[in-house]
């Protein structure tokens, strides 16, 4: 039986078919019966013109049978192709070709073919794309509020921190800062920072930190007596220059940046050990430890650096970070980025879930995560909590807009130098060093409670109101005429300050008994400062004074006297704590937005009625002397009236939203909360109308929104239509470390001026189109997994068609096809995926059902999901439709990426085409095979020299970009070929390559990140390999499926079990994309590896493949594109030879030379084509060697006739020209010293001629040749001077010629040493070739070993998923 070709287009891979001319008319072809081989027998199709104009006709054999009955109906598979009727267990059977609608086989191999179905998704994808790309840069904004910084920096470098301290010190550098004219001394002084720049980050970064560090402490902190007890000091900055390192897109360069700094603290604190680089006290301990500053990727750096071998332990006690991605990686295109991620993250939840604190290496260890919130565009603010890595005792997340005096957002790099965050930072730092301790920082507790002044607002109910800790340090004397005492539950307003006159004016408050108020909230809010005691306006909590403490007097260190004349005064022990006074932006009518300072802002203090429920009074003392502008409401209130929760899910507020009437008499502040209004995902509108009061506003509606879980506040003043988004419950977010609900909702405090007695109402409303820009930030590199998976499905269309018809569809019809059929069916599988597991994962189900419980918790560890990494990474049903829209949109990018290709390449093709040294000079060359445009053994040598930079120098990312190229070529030739020959074969390769450009342009983004770090790196001459990407067997397979399909070789039709495997390889690869394309995006590419490993397979019969035959099919389509190459390389020499005059000797040897070689050739395919295992290429072979012999033959006939016809000529040519130096005629004789004439004529002027005319009846005849009749006798005649003169002439001329004969010689012999050489190289060159040839077979026979090893590990692969599947059937039932 024959064995199985390489496919049924065989002949248009490598061996030419039989192609008729383009303009012959097949009209009355009449369809043939062919004889084929039986792996034909269900792929054969009609091989008919594709348009009445351009009509091509391809036979599988030249064997002809009778002609097919018209009664015999066509028989037709799935596809609508037609099928010829099988006949198993022969060599050869006879099938009959119906006819086939043209253009459906147009539309099946065009790449153009678009179908109603496919336009439509292109134009909702598109429409949808364009929506979101509005709705993210037009709506729901932050407002932008940072205020500039400057600065007059200068750097200190450390040049002797050198390789001595660390191996990175020729690529990186340490600096320490200096503010110019404020702190000069190169000595270090006070307490160390480092700050650690970000991902592309520069050193340059830390002057707006160290600007506003020298600033605070010389205008400030030094002029505090206090200040330098307490052991403040300067803060010594230091920066690193990083040389703007990619850490984002690299894990590596991460790591490698981590022992930087470990290394760098380590010098960093010997500098404080060494007295000429010191200036400190010598009283004062050495400091062990460093606090770090790490903005973006430097502060995930800086947690990587507790985790490093060579980590100083206690040397890092305090870490603030500003927008840094801590809970995940950015992005996941880097299999190192996102082990090491995971590593990190790990090692500190596993600290900090230690039964025992000793065995915590963290105790100590203070994390702040500072995030700019929406306006940050670079990495998403979720990213920045750090709930699920540090509990509360050790940490905390907050936004800038949270932060009192700061109160707006900023952008990634705004961050680093917005003046109102840094001023912020500086004083939290100052407040928590401390140089008496060698930690050079205060405890731990201490630290967190200054941290918590300075970045939270103080309502969150996280902190510790210092109140109950102050002691009652005053004593308030208030006469029974000169202090107010309002009634139990009277409400205290005051419109104006200082109506008493030049006296403070106290107001008495009752506090509520315990018994009966155990719910009241005590609330004060004004426009005066209370930071200070004897302000504008006191604040005091008071309690009746004992006798005998007052006869004592010796408990108080302050006494406000304001009894007058009294003569029963009451005595009140007070105390007051200025760190309980919350700040809030003032909201009046002209205010705009909460961080402009048009006004001093609100300060308030709220306090629950357990915090003061130990005292009487609350005093309120208004101290100005005179009239003045300024308000005050005091009050308590019922939590009952003042706190609204609002159970509403999403559909319903959807559908109708929530409409709130607050009545006229009402609290101050009233709070919303809405705890099903968790996602980040959605924004919403709040409408507060305008409101029109009998008395004069004291001020403007204000408004804060908060969630709980990352600390995220913000303030809208002169409220009336808010936009609101947030950072709540976000996709692919890991769970909380301490296992509570990571959100309590939406919650909103609203503050109304309660003198204007009229009610409020209150609506919001889902912002659908702000909520759609919301998506991009989140799920931006879905766009990079999910269009594989409408690659993967169309791929997978395109090779069932192909095993089951021989026809290889474009992919835009492959497209067409998915959309109608396995592209909405995995889509509903996906949506019923992620509703199944938001279900599983959400609180609610598995506190109602326990039961359900462990199967949660058993498929999440299966799936690897513990961390919200599947699919949506959601766990609300609600946003089940997000699935089936990211679908709409990839399929729309696919579509656009698709076609935007197929233009690129037509273009090149059409531009090649029309060159015309690219032109097709023989119809040979329009087949597949044309695409091959170099030798084999050239492509093996250029294969193993970039898989040994591969191996070496280069990562594997960038001989993938190069083979990206040579696809794009590659597709472009075959576009040509396609166009030039119009045969169905080209048509199939032309598809096939297309398809593969499609896919290796998809994972092209995922390798593109590591390719930039490798040439960063490159420009700092940091040459150092990176070890994780130079494994050879992550591009190897892709490489030789390019480097194949260079060679024109058609994949061939994969048997029926090997077709069920490439469709279960494709539709695993879409299912991953899917399901874990996001978290693990760099895997694509090692499934898109293992893909074509697995087209390579299916390139050679498995059945026969060996070392030898692999190496003679590489073999044979070397020596054809060579002897193809030799043959037009002769061709062209001997049109020159012919077309030349005088031929040089050098192209004559040229042209013998390439003759020899090309029957060497010629010789050597023969003998492999004897060798060609598949027998229709073998008998193709024959038919391509014989005509190589007629070209030969025919080639040394020209050669032959045109050399002797040029040697005839140069012989006539050489004749004339030394014979015609002394010319001659019939009236002369040849004597040199004869003058020439052309008369045939006797010419008796002649020298040579008689003086007379010959009279022969003369009878005297004087000698003609005598004295007297002499030549020389007359005036013309000669000279024997001039006859010697012309001789010399002529010897002279002749010597000339022959020594321009002996020059030519001399060349020739010259060119035949040229060419020795050129012979010589060549030999040497084939011997490399040969040695090459043995080493690749040495790896060939390496593969066949790794081949057979990867086919256990598929197979056993090919069970597990079987059983995992069978498992979650099992379990889902």
């Amino acid at each position: 039986m024959p064995q199985r070709p390489s496919g049924p287009s065989e002949g248009q891979d490598s061996s030419d078919p039989q192609v008729l001319p383009a303009t012959q008319d097949h009209s009355n072809v009449t369809p043939q019966s062919t004889t084929v081989e039986p792996y034909l027998l269900d792929t054969i199709r009609k091989r008919e013109p594709s348009s009445d104009h351009d009509q091509t006709h391809r036979s599988v054999d030249q064997r002809s049978t009778p002609t097919q009955p018209a009664s015999t109906p066509p028989v037709r598979g799935r596809h609508g192709l037609p099928l010829g009727p099988s006949t198993q267990g022969t060599a050869s059977s006879t099938i009959h070709v119906p006819d086939v609608d043209p253009t459906y086989r147009w539309r099946l191999r065009s790449p153009w073919s678009c179908s109603l179905s496919t336009a439509l998704t292109a134009v909702l994808a598109s429409a949808l794309l364009a929506l979101m790309l509005y709705s993210f840069t037009t709506l729901q904004l932050d407002p932008k509020g940072c205020d500039m910084c400057y600065m007059r920096p200068a750097f200190v470098s450390f040049p002797d921190f050198d390789t001595e301290h660390t191996r990175f010190a020729s690529k990186y550098s340490l600096y320490m800062y200096r503010e110019g004219g404020i702190d000069e001394d190169v000595r270090v002084k006070g307490v160390p920072v480092l700050f650690i720049p970000g991902n592309a980050g520069s050193y340059k970064q830390a002057r707006s930190l160290g600007a506003e560090a020298a600033y605070y402490y010389h205008n400030v902190v030094r002029h505090d007596p206090g200040a330098r007890n307490v052991g403040k000091r300067p803060l010594d900055v230091f920066t690193v220059d990083f040389n703007e390192d990619f850490t984002a897109f690299h894990g590596q360069t991460l790591l490698d940046q981590a022992e930087y700094l470990n290394d760098a603290i380590t010098f960093i604190l010997s500098l404080y050990h060494t007295p000429e680089r010191s200036f400190r006290d010598g009283n004062l301990p050495d400091p062990t430890s460093v606090i770090i500053v790490g903005h973006s990727m430097g502060g995930v750096v800086a947690r990587t650096m507790v985790t490093m071998p060579n980590f100083q332990a206690n040397s890092i006690n305090t870490i603030l970070t500003l927008a840094a991605p801590h809970a995940r990686a950015p992005v996941s295109f880097d299999g190192d980025i996102v082990r090491t991620y995971g590593g990190i993250n790990h090692y500190w939840k596993t600290a900090y879930t230690q039964k025992s604190t000793n065995d915590n290496p963290l105790r100590d260890v203070t994390l702040v995560s500072i995030a700019g919130g929406g306006l940050d565009t670079v990495v998403p603010s979720d990213y920045a909590s750090i709930a699920s890595l540090v509990p509360d005792t050790h940490g905390f997340t907050v936004f800038t807009s949270s932060m009192p005096n700061v109160w707006t957002g900023m952008d990634h790099l705004a961050i680093t130098w917005c003046d109102q965050v840094r001023k912020s930072i500086v004083q939290a730092l100052y407040d928590v060093i401390d140089v008496a301790r060698p930690s050079q920082t205060l405890p731990r507790a201490d630290r967190m409670r200054s941290f918590q002044k300075w970045f939270l607002t103080g309502l969150e109910g996280v902190a510790e109101n210092e109140l109950a800790h102050t002691e009652l340090k005053t004593r308030l004397i208030v006469g029974a005429d000169q202090g107010t005492i309002l009634p139990q539950g009277e409400r205290l307003v005051l419109r104006s300050l200082g109506n008493n006159g030049h006296a403070p004016k106290p107001y008495l408050l009752p506090i509520p008994a315990a018994e009966s108020e155990t719910r009241k909230t005590f609330t004060l809010l004004t426009s005066e400062s209370l930071s200070s005691h004897g302000a504008t306006l006191d604040v005091l909590f008071c309690t009746v004074s004992p006798l005998h403490t007052v006869q004592a007097g010796v408990l108080h260190q302050a006494t406000i006297d304001l009894s007058g004349d009294s003569t029963s005064p009451t005595r009140l022990a007070c105390r007051f704590s200025p760190s309980d006074v919350h700040l809030l932006p003032a909201s009046t009518r002209h205010s705009t937005f909460p961080h402009k300072k048009d006004a001093p802002p609100f300060s308030l203090l709220c306090f629950d009625y357990k915090d003061i429920a130990d005292h009487q009074f609350v005093a309120v003392i208004d101290n100005s002397k005179k009239r003045r502008p300024g308000w005050v409401v005091a009050e308590f209130s019922d939590s009952s009236e003042s706190s609204y929760r609002v159970d509403l899910g999403i559909p319903r507020l959807l559908a109708t939203g929530v409409d709130l009437r607050l009545p006229a008499r009402r609290p101050t502040m009233v709070e919303f909360r809405m705890p099903a209004l968790d996602s980040s995902l959605l924004a919403y509108k709040l409408h507060v109308p305008r409101t029109v009061c009998d008395t004069p506003e004291l001020f403007a509606p204000l408004v804060r929104q908060y969630v709980t879980n990352v600390h995220e506040s913000k303030y809208f003043v002169n409220v009336t239509d808010v936009e609101i988004n947030l950072h709540g419950v976000a996709p692919y977010m890991p769970p909380s470390l301490s296992g509570k609900q990571s959100s309590n909702g939406l919650s909103m405090q609203l503050w109304s001026d309660p003198t204007c007695n009229t009610g409020l109402d209150v609506s919001l409303r889902i912002d659908l189109l702000g909520s759609i820009g919301k998506l991009w930030m989140r799920y931006r590199i879905v766009f990079a997994a999910f269009p594989l998976l409408v690659v993967a499905l169309v791929l997978r269309q395109q090779f069932k068609l192909y095993d089951e018809t021989g026809v290889f569809m474009s992919f835009a019809e492959s497209l067409n096809q998915c959309i109608g059929s396995s592209i909405p069916t995995t889509v509903a599988g996906l949506t019923l995926l992620s509703v199944v597991l938001a279900g599983l994962r959400s609180e609610a189900v598995a506190g109602d059902h326990h039961l359900i419980e462990p199967v949660r918790k058993g498929l999440a560890s299966m799936l690897g999901n513990e961390d919200n990494e599947l699919l949506l990474g959601l766990a609300d049903t609600f946003f089940w439709f997000l699935v089936p829209l990211f679908s709409i949109m990839s399929v729309g990018v696919v579509v656009v990426v698709n076609y935007t290709l197929v233009c690129i390449t037509h273009l090149f093709a059409l531009v090649f085409g029309a060159m015309p040294f690219l032109k097709s000079r023989k119809e040979g060359e329009r087949l597949p095979a044309a695409s091959g445009v170099t030798s084999t053994q050239q492509r093996i040598i250029v294969t193993c020299i970039l898989l040994s930079l591969v191996s070496t120098v280069v990562p594997y990312h960038f001989a993938y970009v190069v083979l990206c190229l040579v696809q794009i070529g590659t597709c472009i030739c075959s576009c040509r070929t396609a166009r030039d020959s119009r045969i169905e074969a080209s048509y199939n390769f032309y598809n096939y390559v297309h398809s593969t450009l499609v896919l290796l342009i998809w994972i092209l983004p995922i390798n593109i990140p590591v390719l930039i770090v490798w040439v960063r790196n490159l420009t700092v001459r940091w040459l150092t390999p990176f070890s994780s990407h130079h494994n050879i067997l992550s591009i190897l397979p892709l490489m030789v499926l390019v480097e194949t399909q260079t060679t024109g070789r058609m994949v061939p039709p994969a048997r029926l079990h090997l077709g069920f495997l490439t469709n279960a390889l494709l539709f695993g690869f879409a299912a991953y994309a899917a399901v874990y394309g996001v978290s693990y995006a760099y895997v694509l590419h090692q499934l898109a590896n293992g893909f074509a490993a697995w087209l390579v397979a299916l390139h050679f019969d498995a059945s026969s493949l060996s070392v030898k035959q692999f190496s003679t099919i590489l073999d044979n389509n070397a020596l054809f594109n060579s002897a193809l190459r030799q043959s037009t390389s002769l061709r062209k020499d001997l049109d020159q030879f012919a077309d030349s005059a005088s031929p040089t000797p050098a192209l004559q040897g040229q042209i013998s030379a390439s003759l020899t070689s090309f029957s060497r050739t010629i010789d050597d395919y023969g003998k492999l084509a004897k060798q060609e295992p598949v027998a229709t290429k073998q008998e193709k072979a024959f038919e391509r060697l014989k005509a190589f012999r007629a070209e030969l033959n025919d080639y040394r006939e020209q050669f032959q006739r045109i050399r002797s016809v040029n040697e005839e000529m140069q012989t006539t040519a050489s004749r004339t020209e030394l014979l015609g130096r002394r010319p001659h005629h019939a009236s002369t004789p040849e004597n040199p010293y004869a003058l020439p004439t052309n008369n045939h004529t006797p010419n008796y002027n002649s020298p040579f001629a008689p003086s007379q005319p010959r009279d022969p009846n003369a009878p005297y005849r004087p000698n003609a040749y005598s004295t007297l009749s002499s030549p020389y006798a007359s005036q013309g005649d000669y000279t024997r001077e001039s006859h010697a003169f012309r001789e010399q002439s002529f010897l002279a001329q002749t010597s000339t010629q022959l020594d321009e004969f002996l020059d030519r010689g001399r060349n020739v012999l010259g060119d035949l040493g040229h060419q020795r050489e050129i012979l010589k190289g060549t030999q040497r060159r084939l011997y490399s070739v040969a040695n090459t040839l043995g080493i690749s077979g040495d790896t060939i026979r390496m593969v066949e070993r790794r081949a057979k090893q990867d086919k256990w590990i598929f197979w056993a692969g090919v069970v597990i998923f079987v059983l995992f599947c069978w498992a979650v059937l099992h379990f889902l039932r």
